[in-house]
């Protein structure tokens, strides 16, 4: 699989975002009974912040997926860890299947997403702090490298709850490309100090 990635366009791009951050298995996202215009409203600050970005995956000309990219000393991280030089935190959300779901499709998506990030040569570690209770992500995030460092408290994005309890994990850009290189090992006999 190949993805293309593009900026997000507010207005343009706001009914399919729409259509995927209001859905149940988007929860997480903090903005199931948002209104399109808030979708709107939500990614053009984004876009304007200077240093928090969104970005549209295509498959084949489809969106597929979001992916956030953002700068951790400019975030409430900031006050939770001690961003260090090359620091790039991520969001990512995967659109609903549009009919058979895929096998590794998900895990092809987020091996897409760090390789795009870590094509920064300057991003040395990616930063990541999904919900504590969001276990799917947390599996997913361990396969493609992500450590986790502990749960902190950041700010609520669901506006019923008070504070996000988030799961702050790191990935550098050697445990990420560890997880794409297979493990070669030598046949038993080699190791045994038998000759071949």
């Amino acid at each position: 699989m190949s993805f293309i990635f593009r900026p997000v366009d507010p207005i343009t791009d706001a009914p399919i975002l729409h259509s995927w951050v209001t859905q149940e298995y988007a929860l997480f996202w903090g903005m199931v009974s948002a209104t399109e215009q808030d979708v709107v409203e939500e990614y053009s600050r984004i876009a304007q912040s200077g240093h928090h970005q969104a970005f549209l995956g295509i498959d084949d000309g489809v969106p597929a997926f979001l992916m956030e990219r953002y700068h951790p000393g400019s975030s409430p991280l900031a006050d939770v860890y001690e961003v260090q030089a090359g620091d790039v935190g991520m969001h990512l959300l995967v659109s609903p299947p549009s009919g058979n779901p895929q096998p590794g499709f998900t895990t092809a998506v987020m091996q897409s997403v760090m390789t795009e990030l870590f094509d920064d040569p300057a991003t040395q570690r990616v930063v990541v702090e999904p919900d504590a209770r969001n276990h799917k992500i947390h599996v997913l995030n361990q396969k493609v490298g992500f450590r986790p460092h502990g749960v902190v408290t950041l700010p609520a994005v669901d506006p019923s709850e008070d504070h996000k309890q988030g799961l702050l994990s790191f990935c550098t850009r050697e445990d990420f490309f560890a997880t794409l290189t297979p493990i070669l090992t030598p046949p038993a006999a080699a190791t045994r100090g038998d000759s071949l």
